[in-house]
């Protein structure tokens, strides 16, 4: 965890990064390698306690926008307090919104080479079902 001074804005690939700790409730690999996080919004927290004194580190929100593997309403609440519990941990974060996307439905095709990696997917790229 790296300390922010309020001239530094905070990036996507840092968020990126701590998301990599957040798993699906049902296939063992992190939200960003399966192709989940379709978004990652930053924006300075102007209301954030001590915002705009000086010496105090700039706060930001964060919104994630996401697709889910399996769109329930009980896996889609776990991926919420699980990517929100994560990105809690980071001091420049102030608060965190989860959206979950219906459209455009996940399919295995969205998975990273490095996801495809962790499941073991490497050698079939056209492999479709991996429950």
């Amino acid at each position: 965890m790296s300390i922010h001074p309020s001239h530094v804005m905070l990036t996507e690939d840092e968020i990126r990064t701590a998301l990599r700790d957040c798993y699906d409730p049902e296939i063992p690999c992190n939200i960003v390698d399966l192709g989940l996080v379709q978004s990652v919004a930053i924006e300075p927290d102007r209301e954030a306690p001590g915002a705009g004194i000086p010496g105090v580190p700039q706060k930001h929100r964060i919104d994630i926008t996401l697709t889910s593997t399996n769109p329930t309403e009980v896996a889609e609440s776990q991926l919420s307090a699980q990517i929100a519990n994560r990105l809690a941990g980071i001091e420049a974060v102030s608060r965190t919104t989860v959206t979950v996307l219906r459209t455009p439905p996940w399919t295995p095709q969205d998975i990273t080479p490095a996801g495809r990696r962790t499941l073991g997917l490497d050698g079939n790229p056209t492999l479709v079902q991996i429950r």
